[in-house]
């Protein structure tokens, strides 16, 4: 190692591979198209650090992971005391077809192959701020699926337990739940009961300040005009602006209407051979949730402006009425649109085809 050093690596570029785990970090690194070296650590930041300041004194380092659960903490330590640091996607991750064997270390191999190559997609990170703001919404995202858990467990508790009777069988409103808290109930059936109902009214007050906290960063310079642009957009409020300028970050990083468009999954997904073409569902890329709250604007918003709400009726014409697919048409516009306003500092115009 210390010849390969003396001849190859010293005052050279090196490429490392980086793969994560919850315990251990396995590193690969290569120069001049060669492994130079390879090795396992716990996963503390010091012992990384020292490792490239020891072994490779001098050297430029790059250093390539996949963006996984540990966030992009890793990122900002490494650019901070001077390591180029790539972050790629999981899925973008370029691999041999025929291999039947992974692990932690050949996974490092292939990122510094693939790093030294050129051979790779890097991710958009936003600054800290963004990311700090954005885990907010997350959260609420998050909240709201307890609440609905929860509820689901108070009407699963009354059907075990035969305590339905006089209640729908359909969906819930309030007053159902204010009903159903109202029951008495055998003394060791009424104390799990009030449980759930606690916590129901926990969360729901949760959910409350983490709105509030919302609303209150809509006015927060950064994001004041994109917020303002984004809610004058058919069927988009003020809360789901901030939560898609959070999550989409500057539009001016998306150069052309495709890579937006791609960024979504909201556009098909294609598989074609010579004068074959097939398209299939959406390529569900970016986030399952935004493209939730998407769907959810889109219905709103064609029942405000004509030219939606005709793209609805004739992708619903054309697919044999699939509803689905005809709300998903319409989401992609309403996003290709608010990227638009956006960029050209335009406000939406009720009527207007393009």
């Amino acid at each position: 190692m210390r010849k390969m050093q003396k001849y190859i690596v010293k005052d050279n570029r090196i490429f490392v591979g980086l793969e994560d785990s919850k315990r251990q970090w396995k590193v690969c690194v290569r120069c001049e198209g060669m492994i130079v070296n390879q090795a396992s650590m716990p996963t503390d930041y010091k012992n990384l650090r020292n490792y490239f300041m020891n072994r490779f004194p001098g050297c430029e380092v790059q250093v390539m992971y996949e963006a996984g659960f540990q966030g992009f903490w890793l990122y900002d330590l490494l650019e901070a005391d001077g390591f180029d640091c790539i972050v790629t996607p999981p899925n973008k991750v370029t691999q041999e077809k025929n291999n039947k064997v992974k692990n932690d270390k050949i996974d490092a191999r292939r990122l510094a192959l693939n790093l030294e190559n050129g051979d790779y997609k890097s991710c958009h990170i936003p600054d800290k701020e963004r990311r700090n703001d954005r885990q907010i919404s997350r959260t609420l995202d998050q909240i709201q699926k307890e609440i609905v858990r929860t509820k689901n467990r108070i009407r699963r508790f009354l059907d075990f337990h035969g305590l339905n009777d006089g209640m729908p069988s359909g969906r819930w409103g309030p007053g159902e739940y204010e009903r159903a808290r109202g029951l008495k109930l055998d003394v060791f059936l009424q104390i799990p009961f009030d449980t759930y109902f606690q916590l129901l009214d926990e969360l729901t007050k949760i959910r409350y300040q983490l709105i509030k906290k919302l609303h209150i960063m809509c006015r927060k310079k950064r994001y004041r005009v994109s917020v303002n642009v984004k809610k004058n957009c058919p069927g988009v409020g003020r809360l789901s602006a901030i939560r898609f300028t959070l999550e989409w970050g500057e539009m001016s990083r998306f150069t052309a209407r495709k890579r937006f468009s791609s960024f979504t999954g909201l556009t098909s997904s294609e598989y074609s051979t010579g004068d074959t073409v097939r398209r299939g569902r959406i390529t569900e890329q970016s986030s399952e949730r935004v493209r939730a709250w998407l769907i959810q604007c889109a219905w709103r918003a064609i029942k405000v402006d004509p030219v939606l709400l005709n793209k609805y009726q004739r992708v619903l014409k054309n697919s044999g009425n699939n509803k689905k697919k005809a709300i998903v048409a319409v989401a992609h516009k309403l996003a290709v649109r608010m990227r638009a306003m956006e960029l050209n500092e335009e406000t939406y115009r009720i009527g207007v085809i393009e």
